[in-house]
Formats: C-alpha cells, sequence, structure tokens
C-alpha cells in the first residue's frame, strides 16, 4: 500500500523542524549494527533495491518499531553534527539511502543523504541557528561541499 505523498512530505518536514530542534535523532542498533531496510524508490545498476539505514526524529517513534525483524535492537542517540558530517557523508560514500521516521508498519520516507544535508543545513541558515563541527569549518563549509558533490 502506498502513502499519500502529502502525507509522506509533511512527516519530512516534520522530521527535520525536530531534528533541528533538539539537535538529536534516533536509530536502532544491535551487536550486528543499525537497523536497515531497501528503498521503495531506488534501484543499483544491478536493479537492486538500495539498502537504507534508518532514522528517527523521535525516540518513542523508534520505540514503535521495535518488533518483528527488529525486535533485539535498542534505540541509538545520534547528535545530529555527528550525523550530517560523518552518517550522511559516509552513506553517500557507500551508495546508501536514508530511511525517515518509519512507522511500525514501515511507511517511511526516503532521501539521498546529500539532500537530506543540503535540507538539514538550510532549514539551520533559514533559522540563524548554529552548530559546531569537528571536520567542517561551518555549516556553509559542509553545504557547499554536498551542494558539489550532486
Amino acid at each position: 500500500m502506498l502513502q499519500n505523498p502529502s502525507i509522506i512530505q509533511n512527516k519530512y518536514k516534520n522530521f527535520l523542524s525536530r531534528v533541528i530542534l533538539k539537535e538529536v535523532l534516533y536509530a536502532l542498533e544491535n551487536h550486528k549494527g543499525y537497523a536497515t531496510s531497501y528503498s521503495n524508490k531506488v534501484e543499483d545498476e544491478n536493479g537492486d533495491p538500495v539498502e537504507m539505514i534508518c532514522f528517527w526524529s523521535d525516540e518513542s517513534l523508534a520505540k514503535s518499531c521495535i518488533e518483528k525483524e527488529w525486535r533485539d535492537y535498542q534505540v541509538s542517540p545520534l547528535l545530529l553534527s555527528e550525523f550530517l558530517e560523518n552518517w550522511c557523508v559516509g552513506m553517500y560514500n557507500d551508495g546508501l539511502m536514508a530511511g525517515i521516521d518509519f512507522d511500525k508498519n514501515l511507511f517511511d520516507d526516503e532521501i539521498e543523504p546529500l539532500n537530506l544535508i543540503l535540507d538539514i543545513l538550510s532549514l539551520l541558515i533559514d533559522l540563524n541557528k548554529n552548530i559546531s563541527f569537528k571536520k567542517y569549518r561551518d555549516i556553509s563549509e559542509l553545504y557547499n561541499q554536498a551542494k558539489e558533490l550532486l
């Protein structure tokens, strides 16, 4: 069953707002790694769905997905700055997508990691909100690098 595109877009906007407000987001982790799924939109060069790492803007949303194949996972918080400069850049380099705010029926939004970086940083710039990075001088340096890679 497909979700209404406007519902998905609103969920994505809410995701962006919440992670910027709290400067934290969540993943599910177990001893083998992080919770993943496969894209319904993007395929690799072999025609196979691209793998996604799943992220949530709210701890309770992440917890609601701890069932079935993810029943042995725990919620793992991630700082927004670390997510942007390490996770998103790493996912881009590895050819992965980001799954955004899955619900317990595993409906979500999917986004390319560089687009996610640009959307978050654009909103931070619009809000005149700054975050510090370890690998980048400032928001504009990461933004420009992501923009160049697209």
